[in-house]
């Protein structure tokens, strides 16, 4: 076990999926998959001017190739020929395809190895070390990343009410003053920062996964956007921990094993939660298919309960036939109405008791409300 690499994974997790959760609301999750790759773009083009992997301009072009990832897709966007999704393919495709051609042709002696782009090796992070007049203060991608977490968590703090509304209600917050397209292209600058600072550690596949992952994760059990901000940043850590250990102990790739674990992560909770997971929202159907079946029984006695065909239509063993029920369906309802003591059986007949004849009044009124605001 190495603290540093440990710590190295921590804080990119942190650092991506903060700014990550603005990104799920904003609906620009493919966002992130198109900078992660195009910033390479702007990595190969600044190595080309300085001729230096170490040089500070290979991350503020590749910054400024993000941002012009995200002002490509705009245009395209709003020019009305192409849909946001087509807009991220047709910019991801060609500027991260002109990048390997530039490697290919250029630079087949220099290690920008495509493994490494995609896939990072977290591992060799502990050997690029940050000194500061002869002080070695810890690896580089750590001061790097947790820097780049400090900077994502201030601009979260100080904008919170503007990045809030921008996502929500872009109209709202035009005519509010706040400028859209300004937070918009301000968020983008971030993004990108935060992918070129985690793309040289983990690659381009795990800065998709931490950066996407832990948002929609948080957002299955979250109500809130204080909330959804806090638990992503728990379950970032969950994931950066567990991958860390799965890769160490079965000496696999550590970016790998995290982005698995982010992945059953996301799948468990999509199962395990409670109001918008599989589990729960099989379990809601279920009793409103109960209370359906009910209402319709009961509803049944009332409207025959003081008719002519009352003994027929009420009678005990009939009334299945005359709902077109199974008699197996026909019990099942039956004994769970009974033991909500909304009907009785009387002299074989089926009858309502007061608390199903304020069960059905309670229906009429709820039916009266609705049809009277859709009138509205």
């Amino acid at each position: 076990m190495n603290i540093e690499i440990l710590a190295v994974a921590m804080m990119t997790g942190l650092a991506t999926s903060l700014i990550g959760v603005f990104l799920v609301l904003r609906k620009m999750s493919m966002m992130t998959d198109a900078i992660s790759h195009t910033i390479l773009l702007g990595i190969v083009v600044s190595f080309m001017l300085v001729g230096s992997l170490t040089s500070p301009l290979l991350l503020i072009g590749a910054t400024l190739m993000g941002v012009l990832t995200a002002y490509g897709v705009e245009v395209l966007h709003k020019s009305q020929r192409l849909k946001e999704d087509a807009a991220i393919g047709v910019v991801f495709t060609f500027l991260f395809s002109l990048a390997v051609l530039i490697i290919t042709l250029r630079f087949r002696n220099v290690h920008l190895d495509i493994d490494m782009v995609l896939l990072g090796k977290i591992e060799f992070t502990i050997f690029e070390r940050f000194r500061i007049l002869g002080f070695d203060l810890g690896p580089r991608a750590l001061i790097i990343m947790g820097f780049t977490w400090l900077l994502s968590l201030s601009f979260v703090t100080l904008f919170f009410k503007e990045l809030k509304i921008t996502s929500f209600d872009p109209a709202l917050a035009s005519v509010l003053g706040i400028a859209p397209v300004f937070f918009h292209y301000l968020l983008m600058t971030l993004v990108s920062l935060t992918a070129v600072a985690a793309f040289n550690a983990v690659g381009a596949i795990l800065v998709i996964a931490l950066m996407i992952g832990p948002p929609v994760t948080a957002l299955l059990i979250t109500k809130t956007l204080t909330q959804t901000l806090i638990v992503t940043q728990l379950i970032a850590l969950l994931n950066t921990v567990t991958g860390y250990f799965l890769g160490t102990f079965l000496d696999l790739t550590i970016s790998g094993s995290m982005a698995t674990v982010t992945l059953f992560t996301f799948l468990i909770i999509m199962i395990i939660a409670p109001k918008k997971g599989l589990l729960g929202q099989a379990w809601r159907r279920h009793r409103q298919r109960n209370m359906l079946a009910i209402a319709t029984l009961i509803r049944h006695i009332a409207n025959h309960e003081h008719t002519p065909e009352a003994a027929e239509e009420l009678d005990l063993e009939q009334t299945a036939s005359h709902l077109q029920w199974r008699r197996s369906v026909y019990r099942k309802y039956l004994e769970k109405a009974m033991n909500q003591n909304y009907i009785a059986i009387k002299s074989q007949r089926l009858v309502l008791t007061d608390l199903g004849r304020r069960y059905i009044e309670q229906l009429d009124h709820d039916a009266s409300l609705s049809e009277g605001r859709e009138n509205r």
